[in-house]
């Protein structure tokens, strides 16, 4: 089941959005197929995208790091990889595809952290047979990219191991006015969201995303998600919805201190009567004026998991 916000855009529509707009067809902007550049070790300065990497030995990917050259090695490795993209980004839906990862990942792209799967030590969990992908904001793109890879491997093979490794776009995505995917505050607690005045002390989650595959496995209860946004003048309209797509289960929703929404009572009984709200869209019509013009909004998303 899915234990954490699943997919989360802003933007200007007046009529119920379809989840069956949302395509699985995808068109190929970069092959990322072939040579990448690979180190055993780990250091937080291979993430940057100004780091050297000219002395890394060359690997081919998708393949087991064994194949390549590095046979029995457990433990942690990065991958890097630089191409060039010369088309227009701007409003476009983009998505690194990583294929199969043995067995955890954290995965920066232009300096920024877009994704996480599996747990790393001390509190290790593979996911070595999920299929990763990741979204990437059309303002992270230029014409000269980089993408950092951090992978653990406990046991037997290790790496990007199988797949087809590519960035894409979905040519039928929804355009967006605001788009709130990326790193948001997260804690877990009923009453999380009481204090918000040491959001340093949060954690960062990325959305959408398991909240298991990001350090939280097997926690089933309450947690709260904070985003702070700005907004320009002409990225608002007199119709505007927030489109959070999936929650297992339940979901109460805060924007600039007004609640907008929230599934039944948002209490566990509200689980037991209704098994299936974690299948539900969440759709939220904003209230004319709510969003401040040029300064900072905060979102809050309250969330209860029930198993």
């Amino acid at each position: 089941m899915v234990r954490a916000i699943r997919n989360i855009i802003l933007f200007t529509l007046i009529l119920f959005v379809n989840p069956m707009l949302f395509s699985q067809q995808y068109q190929s902007v970069v092959n990322l197929n072939g040579n990448w550049k690979f180190t055993i070790g780990d250091q937080s300065e291979w993430a940057h995208s100004s780091y050297d990497d000219t002395d890394w030995e060359n690997i081919n990917v998708p393949s087991s790091w064994e194949n390549e050259g590095f046979n029995g090695y457990d433990g942690y490795a990065w991958y890097r990889k630089q191409f060039r993209i010369v088309e227009e980004t701007k409003g476009k839906s983009y998505y690194l595809l990583l294929g199969n990862i043995d067995d955890v990942d954290e995965v920066f792209f232009n300096d920024v952290k877009i994704g996480q799967t599996g747990n790393f030590p001390p509190h290790f969990s593979t996911a070595y047979q999920s299929n990763r992908k990741y979204h990437v904001p059309f303002h992270l793109l230029k014409s000269t990219n980089t993408i950092a890879v951090r992978v653990y491997d406990h046991l037997g093979q290790g790496g990007i191991v199988m797949g087809d490794i590519r960035l894409v776009r979905d040519p039928n995505a929804i355009p967006l006015d605001i788009d709130l995917q990326g790193s948001w505050k997260f804690k877990l607690g009923r009453n999380a969201h009481a204090n918000l005045s040491n959001l340093e002390n949060w954690n960062d989650i990325i959305v959408p995303s398991y909240w298991e595959d990001q350090g939280y496995k097997n926690y089933d209860g309450y947690a709260c998600y904070v985003l702070d946004f700005r907004v320009d003048n002409d990225q608002l309209s007199d119709k505007m919805i927030l489109l959070l797509g999936k929650i297992d289960d339940i979901d109460q929703v805060y924007l600039n201190g007004e609640l907008i929404g929230q599934s039944g009572d948002f209490t566990p009984l509200t689980v037991q009567q209704n098994s299936n709200y974690y299948q539900q869209q969440r759709t939220y019509y904003l209230p004319e004026n709510i969003l401040k013009k040029g300064s900072t909004n905060r979102l809050i998303v309250r969330v209860y998991d029930a198993i």
